[in-house]
């Protein structure tokens, strides 16, 4: 595992497994929030030249996230793809969880953007977008896969399931 992309909707955990990833395995982490997300939310001009840029590189973990700008580019380069493929009711209580949380205690995030409760009426907001892309977002990556079927796909369906692959990592990486 080289070029690893964490597969999942909003608050599967994509983002979490990636960082333990990049510790275990010291790959690089290219964490795609932080790219596209300029100052008051507006996506970056240079973000679709970042990830090309680390992409292209022999090393890395990243997200997989923002199709629409990126298309399958990080499918074509990855080696490996860890799909989180949770329940909804798992990734639905982690999203709202995540948010409150962020909501509360205003912490920035990237570039300075603070989430507040005022933003749950978006269309995009990780709630309603994990709640309305769920079945679309696993259809979608279902034919990534059959398209891409070069690349090592750990297709983990349960947090469990989840936990203890990266158990198992730990001992036998």
């Amino acid at each position: 595992m080289d070029k690893v992309l964490v597969a999942g909707i909003s608050g599967a955990g994509k983002t979490t497994l990636a960082r333990r990833l990049s510790e275990r395995y010291g790959l690089p982490r290219y964490e795609l929030d932080a790219l596209h997300h300029g100052p008051g939310w507006v996506k970056r001009p240079e973000f679709e030249s970042d990830v090309k840029e680390f992409s292209a590189r022999d090393r890395w973990v990243t997200e997989d996230q923002y199709h629409r700008a990126l298309g399958d580019l990080l499918w074509e380069r990855a080696d490996t793809v860890i799909w989180l493929d949770l329940p909804r009711r798992t990734v639905m209580w982690r999203v709202i969880r995540r948010s409150i949380a962020r909501s509360i205690t205003r912490r920035p995030l990237w570039n300075g953007n603070r989430e507040s409760f005022r933003d749950w009426l978006d269309a995009d907001h990780p709630i309603r977008w994990a709640w309305t892309q769920f079945d679309r977002r696993r259809r979608e990556t279902t034919e990534r896969a059959t398209r891409h079927q070069a690349v090592t796909v750990i297709h983990l369906r349960t947090a469990r399931q989840a936990r203890r692959w990266l158990a198992a990592e730990w001992t036998d990486g």
